[in-house]
């Protein structure tokens, strides 16, 4: 692999940056909602699997002891 100067590399990183299209504010706050309502979605089921997983053990222990 061909080492290059270090003028070229920074116009290569230059022009590789001016590549690179950024969200917008709106866009940001869209899918920064989206994570938060995602990961609530997926805590309240965890949480209703947990209780289900917890009642099933504690009736079958329950015939037992």
């Amino acid at each position: 692999m061909a080492m290059t100067n270090p003028l070229q590399f920074i116009q290569q990183v230059r022009a590789e940056v001016a590549k690179v299209v950024w969200p917008t504010r709106r866009e940001v706050l869209l899918t920064t909602v989206m994570v938060f309502i995602m990961a609530t979605l997926t805590a309240i089921f965890f949480a209703l699997v947990d209780i289900l997983i917890r009642s099933g053990l504690q009736g079958i222990l329950g015939m037992f002891g």
